[in-house]
């Protein structure tokens, strides 16, 4: 029988950056965010030059934290939510960096992760970054409606973040390494509502999950946190009911990116948080400072994505998911 989890050697942590944009920076996590904008166009004339500048501004950072120059860096792992990733190529072209771009919808960072430490393990590479944004109004402009149109929200509707996060994975050895990952299958139960993107994903994020621990012969308590994102508050609340029936319960140790950014209530998101940068600015921000502080010294980070595109929700076809694992261990503790 085919196994997902695969066990990369000497793949460890180097750095990480976060950018996010006002809204997220007037949120909870605040305080472990690198850099902060309180203008969501960041000086550019559209929102989709935006987020290509804040995504150019995080590789950046995340080099200036790794000391590591361009050329140091063998390979870019990277996408966004736009057409064709225009995010990224636009903003990575600068570089001169070796550049595979990546589609996942929610799920691309921890998809890029995988394909990093596989990449490293297996000799090809030293260094490699891993990196995605999202932004709410290029995102709203692509997938909805434009802002000028005043869009009525349900609630079970997600905010795209305006954000990104850049990892920077390597064979030198760090305090934080990558044990484990679990690229995903893709599970369809036949969900169509584009409001409802946690009910679509959460199903691939159950199989995921559950595919890891069996594979690893681990429970959840052999993690500080199993940490998905983006399912929020209602695809939270599937998710722990679907591990229910497999025997398996979570709940006290699961946590959610897209719960986690926003104050859902007092920030009038909904069910929370979504998008691309979602998960890559909380883990590179958030979670990589407990991380490094020891607060947290193991997790499972299951990044989710809802596989649809503008044309597919128009036709009304279902909205596939797909969920990738990567496993983070503290070592010498």
């Amino acid at each position: 029988m085919r196994k997902q989890t695969l066990r990369p050697d000497n793949v460890y942590l180097k750095s990480t950056f976060s950018s996010v944009g006002k809204k997220e920076s007037e949120g909870p996590l605040n305080q472990y965010f690198d850099a902060k904008y309180k203008d969501d166009l960041l000086g550019q004339e559209c929102w989709e030059k935006a987020e290509s500048t804040l995504l150019k501004t995080t590789v950046s950072g995340a080099l200036t934290s790794a000391k590591l120059t361009c050329d140091e860096l063998d390979m870019l792992f990277a996408g966004d939510l736009l057409n064709q990733c225009t995010a990224s190529s636009f903003a990575l072209k600068a570089f001169d960096i070796p550049f595979l771009g990546l589609y996942g919808a929610c799920s691309t960072f921890a998809e890029g992760l995988c394909l990093a430490s596989m990449t490293i393990s297996g000799g090809f590479a030293k260094n490699c970054g891993v990196v995605t944004s999202s932004h709410f109004c290029s995102s709203q402009k692509q997938y909805r409606f434009p802002l000028e149109y005043g869009e009525v929200r349900t609630p079970t509707s997600q905010w795209t973040v305006t954000g990104s996060g850049c990892a920077i994975l390597s064979c030198d050895k760090s305090e934080i390494k990558i044990t484990a990952v679990t690229p995903g299958r893709i599970v369809d139960l036949g969900v169509s509502d584009a409001n409802n993107m946690g009910a679509a994903m959460a199903p691939a994020a159950a199989d995921t999950i559950y595919s890891h621990l069996c594979e690893t012969n681990k429970s959840p308590d052999d993690y500080d946190h199993i940490i998905t994102g983006d399912l929020a508050l209602v695809g939270s609340d599937l998710l722990c009911e679907l591990l229910r029936q497999k025997g398996i319960d979570i709940s006290k140790k699961h946590l959610d990116c897209g719960s986690l950014i926003f104050d859902a209530e007092n920030q009038k998101v909904n069910a929370g948080g979504s998008g691309c940068g979602c998960v890559a600015s909380v883990f590179s921000g958030y979670i990589s400072q407990k991380l490094k502080s020891g607060e947290m010294k193991n997790i499972l980070l299951v990044a989710t994505g809802a596989l649809m595109s503008p044309s597919s929700v128009l036709l009304g076809e279902s909205i596939s998911g797909v969920a990738h694992a990567v496993e983070f261990e503290r070592t010498g503790d």
